[in-house]
């Protein structure tokens, strides 16, 4: 532990006496951020940071929880215990880009179009940079699920978990920790929710033989390559998603109705 909880600098200006544990967990929030306050640095106690700050006790007590609840810093008990500074969880941030992700395109905020074209971008990055720098353990991720996808009678929702698998381990090979955390609701939200359309109607023994042309491609190093296969996939889908939506356009509206009801790139 550094000590620092005495010389570290925390903005104790008066504040606004409306939601004060949320300001007060907003103002040392934005020392962590700033770095201020950095991993294993101790917060002062409780009593001092009301005193600081101007409020209760209670007050700071639930401004602790939230920053807990964020896993910005975590409690430990004992004579050497306090609230600490914790290094953020990867995990648990992309968990909620995850939750964020699949909310908005559970209201409509995204559409079909927008999710097949923002994977068309961010994956073929992704294999150029795969292509460059995956390892044995990548290319052996891969080829499982490949493998599994060309098995008969593998269910469809075995197919579709297989499908994400063989995506983020394409993610993973780029070697790029700030790609993954952005990839997260691409392969963990976007992609389900797309198979969820299509899986019925799912040509299994084209998306498989995609995969393994892309999987090809970076084993060969040809990022090029491996992106252009990546986007004939991509494009693919799109044509399967924009079929699903008008059939089920089609069942909802009644006989006497032209189907106008969805359009291409609209949530159902």
């Amino acid at each position: 532990m550094t000590g620092r909880e005495d010389t570290v600098a925390l903005n104790y200006d008066e504040i606004v006496r409306t939601g004060l544990s949320r300001q007060v967990a907003e103002s040392i929030r934005s020392a962590i951020l700033e770095g201020r306050l950095q991993v294993d640095d101790r917060l002062p106690s409780e009593d001092e940071l009301a005193r600081r700050f101007g409020v209760s006790r209670p007050t700071v007590r639930e401004a602790l929880k939230v920053l807990a609840a964020q896993n910005l810093i975590r409690a430990r008990r004992g004579p050497t215990g306090g609230n600490f500074v914790t290094q953020p969880d990867p995990e648990g941030l992309s968990r909620a880009i995850t939750d964020a992700a699949t909310l908005l395109v559970a209201v409509g905020v995204f559409n079909v179009d927008e999710m097949v074209d923002a994977r068309l971008e961010t994956e073929s990055v992704c294999c150029r940079l795969a292509a460059a720098r995956r390892s044995d353990a990548d290319i052996a991720a891969m080829q499982t699920e490949i493998t599994l996808q060309q098995q008969d009678g593998v269910s469809d929702e075995d197919f579709c978990a297989s499908d994400v698998r063989f995506h983020r381990a394409l993610v993973g090979a780029t070697g790029n920790g700030p790609l993954r955390l952005m990839m997260f609701a691409v392969i963990e939200s976007f992609i389900p929710i797309t198979n969820m359309l299509i899986f019925p109607l799912r040509e299994r023994n084209r998306a498989a033989a995609s995969h393994q042309k892309i999987l090809n491609a970076i084993m060969a190093g040809d990022g090029e390559t491996a992106a252009a296969v990546m986007r004939e996939h991509l494009e693919g889908m799109r044509a399967e998603l924009t079929g699903a939506l008008d059939r089920r356009a089609t069942a909802r509206v009644p006989a006497t109705q032209t189907s106008t009801t969805f359009t291409k790139g609209k949530q159902p």
